[in-house]
């Protein structure tokens, strides 16, 4: 008896031992027989791949990695997979899980497909077990990844999902479902998306819950308050309805019906306040054959939106099918048709086209027919006559714009005129920085102020990321502005314009030039045919350099530099030194004036922007200049010219005054020695006077000066006359009947903004002897005529003055009056008399001026630039 328990102990030993070894074969080789047991009942065409042996930890079963393939295409992989149980529930944790929904796509079809199970049949198969996924994600839907867990029971189950963009709260139990909380984080939306409701699902899980209702929180961009979306469902009919928090009429309202054979929305409405100007609409929509999935879908719809504005009322209608969507081939014909009529706008379309392709990149293609129109006021006076966008055969998808694009604008300005625009090209694949498009354009117009025709054309190309002008020729036939003509100015390029817009390389660069042929001016001159030319270069449009030139025939050149920052255009230009003589052709011949010599040079800088307008200061410079008249001849002309310009005003004398010295001017009267000195502001006021000073010019044996001149005028502007030779002023004036000699001196204070005054309390005086003598037959004459007359002019035959004194005045009007007092000796008949005379005399300076060969001018500036005492009884501050 001990030897059999014996032999059954060692036995049982053995297959304890053969079953351990079974084991711990089986473990070591479970990579290889697992997958292929599994297979069994996985379906056909799938496979399970562990990628290392499991092993047992802390009480759990620890699985590295599981991928679950169909065919050559991987649909699961789960990473750090743990199984374990504790207080009679099941422990499933895994630390990643990623899906390719679009294996899903080679599944095959069940041959035998079950009957269907119920929501119970479904909950009584479920375990106790807290599942955990701690990052979930499914492409291509990446971006809404995140952590899931699952509590499940025969009797309740609890979902909770967190990820950047997407959290939910959810619990089913029986046949309801509470949403406690769906929060959506939605592209474009600046708030999340809040959903909240309950649903009562149907037994057999195929079909729409029976009944429900959810309700959601949104903001939008633009829009003043919150939305409410509220959707109400009982059987197979429900509404979805959308408010804005505060108002109580709805933005949409949506009636719709189920059954087994469509879903129909039929007569919603929607209204959109948000806009310009506001917009509503209906919607009808027919989704026939929907429980066979969406290929078999035939779709229909109409929606309309009314508008009114400019023109009436306007109403475009979008209707759709019938047709379908499908994952690889989507037929959906589609028409937009009607009128849109906004603020200042009208909109004309007819466009018929079809969306095909796969329903997760479908393409857009337009038919045959298909127009765009506009016309309108476009700016606050620019009148769109016709604006017209031939679409047929334009596709538009995600790989881009396919097709011809053409446009055709024809507008006008009440008083700017009218022009017509064309632009045709072709785009491949393209959008802004991708793929293709090729275009040329052309036009032609009128415009009024110029009294000017118009025209253009050119082509260019935007491939990838360069955008690049390959040709422009724009110009006027003329142009006729005031007083000046310029012939056929015309703009082209020297080199194409090219803008590369990649960020890595950015690069802008082009050179423009424009021609002008001759400029005439109506006082008779001319400016003979000139070149710009323009060189750009920088990174974009908004930043670049440019240097360029100007010349005109000898004129020039002139040399431009500076840059331009999307903000501020700055600059520099520079006039080379060259002769005067070159500005000849600029000059009438009616001036009879010819430029003998001499040299000018120029700098100046420049700034614009909109905050600060135009900005500029330089310099200018004449040196040596010679200048010759029919009458006189003038000589040795410098001048300097500092300025700067800001806010609409200038200031001269910005490093010193302006200055001009003349040496000689040789007329009726010789003057030399010419100078004067300004400096100060234009408009001037108060605060900002404008000065003349340091006037004078050697005259007559003497000079004549003004210490200084300030605009607006606080104090008299005094005119001195210091020994003026009387003998030289006869002498120039060339009477035949009277002789002068001696020397006077003088002060005539000018007013140029009194409101009565020119010279008030003005003299003249001799200084030293003066002497008069008269023509002998002269005399004898007025002598013999009047016996009176003959009596005075007896004293003066010959007069020594030894003493005169004048007073002058004169209005704004031109009226002088001088009394004058002259005491001398008078020697006729061999006797010497003592004289005085009293004298007055009132006359008009103007008329008088006009009887002078030299007054011409001189009376012509006093008539323009003193105004009549109506005028100066009121004055503004800036002049």
């Amino acid at each position: 008896m001990l030897t059999g328990f014996s032999r059954g102990w060692k036995v049982a030993i053995a297959i304890v031992l053969v079953v351990v070894l079974l084991i711990a074969s089986l473990l070591l080789t479970v990579t290889h027989w697992l997958p292929r047991l599994a297979g069994v009942w996985l379906p056909a065409n799938t496979a399970l791949v562990l990628d290392s042996n499991p092993r047992w930890q802390s009480g759990k079963l620890q699985i590295p990695g599981v991928r679950y393939r169909v065919g050559d295409c991987e649909l699961a992989a789960v990473q750090d997979l743990s199984l374990g149980r504790a207080n009679g529930r099941w422990a499933v944790n895994a630390a990643t899980v990623q899906v390719d929904s679009t294996c899903a796509s080679q599944l095959p079809a069940s041959e035998t497909p079950s009957a269907p199970r119920s929501i119970a049949d479904w909950q009584a198969m479920l375990p106790g077990a807290d599942i955990t996924i701690n990052s979930l994600a499914i492409s291509p839907w990446q971006s809404w990844g995140g952590e899931l867990k699952l509590n499940l029971d025969s009797a309740r189950q609890i979902v909770r999902y967190r990820s950047p963009n997407l959290s939910l709260d959810a619990e089913l139990s029986g046949q309801q479902l509470a949403i406690h909380s769906l929060t959506v984080k939605a592209p474009g939306v600046p708030e999340p998306i809040t959903v909240a409701g309950t649903l009562n699902l149907p037994k057999i899980p195929d079909t729409l819950p029976d009944a429900g209702k959810l309700t959601a929180d949104m903001t939008l961009q633009g829009i003043p308050a919150p939305l409410n979306v509220n959707l109400d469902w009982q059987q197979q009919q429900g509404q979805l309805v959308v408010h804005q928090q505060g108002d109580d009429a709805p933005l949409v309202t949506l009636p719709w019906a189920i059954s087994d054979q469509q879903i129909l929305i039929q007569q919603g409405q929607w209204r959109w306040p948000y806009a310009a100007q506001p917009l509503s609409g209906g919607i009808t929509l027919a989704l026939k054959n929907w429980q066979q999935g969406i290929p078999a879908t035939e779709i229909t719809g109409r929606l309309n939106v009314l508008t009114q504005g400019r023109g009436g009322k306007g109403n475009v209608v979008l209707s759709l099918g019938p047709g379908h969507l499908d994952w690889s081939n989507s037929q959906l014909p589609f028409r937009l048709t009607g009128e849109s009529k906004l603020a200042q706008l009208q909109f004309y379309a007819g466009l018929p086209g079809e969306v095909q392709g796969p329903l997760l990149d479908p393409t857009l293609l337009l038919q045959p027919g298909a127009l765009l129109r506009m016309r309108g006021r476009l700016l606050s006076t620019l009148e769109v006559d016709e604006a017209r966008w031939p679409l047929a055969g334009v596709k538009v998808s995600s790989a881009g714009i396919d097709g011809r694009l053409q446009a055709i604008l024809t507008a006008h300005d009440p008083q700017m005129g009218r022009f017509k625009l064309h632009l045709d090209g072709r785009a491949n694949d393209f959008w802004p920085d991708k793929g293709q498009w090729f275009w040329r354009y052309w036009g032609e117009g009128y415009m009024a102020p110029l009294s000017a025709k118009w025209d253009m054309n050119g082509k260019g190309r935007w491939q990838d990321s360069l955008i690049e002008l390959t040709s422009l020729s724009t110009g006027f036939d003329q142009i006729s502005y005031g007083n000046v003509n310029v012939r056929a100015p015309r703009l082209t390029l020297a080199v194409p314009v090219s803008w590369q817009r990649d960020v890595a390389h950015p690069a802008f660069a082009g050179k423009f030039r424009l021609d002008a042929q001759q400029t005439t001016f109506s006082s008779g001159g001319y400016l003979p045919p000139s070149t710009l030319t323009l060189a750009v270069k920088g990174q974009d449009p908004a930043a670049f350099l440019y240097n360029g030139s100007l010349q005109a025939e000898d004129i020039g050149p002139v040399r431009v530099q500076g840059r331009w920052d999307g903000v501020r255009l700055r600059g520099q230009a520079w006039w080379p030194q060259q002769s005067l003589s070159v500005f000849q052709p600029l000059l009438s011949n009616d001036l009879k004036m010819k430029i003998q010599g001499g040299t000018l040079k120029a700098q100046v800088a420049f700034s614009a922007a909109a905050d600060q307008g135009f900005e500029a200061g330089g310099h200018w410079v004449v040196n040596n200049g010679s200048v010759w008249m029919p009458d006189n001849e003038i000589n040795g002309i410098d001048f300097s010219l500092p300025f700067r310009l800001k806010a609409h005003q200038w200031y001269f004398g910005a490093k010193g005054p302006v200055s001009l010295r003349i040496k000689e001017v040789k007329n009726q009267f010789a003057l030399q020695n010419i100078t004067a000195d300004l400096q100060g502001w234009y408009p001037w006021s108060d605060r900002q006077p404008l000065r003349l000073s340091n006037v004078a010019v050697a005259v007559l044996g003497g000079q004549l000066s003004m210490e200084s001149l300030q605009m607006p005028q606080t104090e008299a502007a005094t005119l001195r006359l210091r020994n003026i030779s009387m003998s030289e002023l006869v002498t120039a004036m060339k009477p035949k009947q009277i002789a002068m000699s001696g020397h006077i001196n003088g002060a005539l204070p000018l007013w140029l903004t009194n409101s009565h005054w020119l010279i008030k309390d003005g003299w003249i005086a001799n200084n030293g002897p003066l002497t008069v003598r008269m023509d002998k037959d002269f005399a004898d004459a007025i002598a013999s005529n009047n016996i009176a007359a003959g009596a005075a002019i007896d004293w003066l035959r010959y007069m020594e003055i030894t003493r005169s004194w004048a007073t002058v005045d004169i209005d704004n009007l031109g009226a002088m009056t001088m009394k004058a007092q002259v005491n001398g000796t008078s020697r006729f008949s061999d006797k010497n008399q003592r004289v005085t005379l009293n004298y007055t005399q009132r006359e008009n300076l103007f008329q008088l001026w006009r009887s002078l060969r030299f007054g011409d001018n001189l009376q012509s500036w006093v008539e323009q630039n003193a105004a009549l005492p109506t005028q100066k009884e009121t004055t503004d501050e800036t002049h």
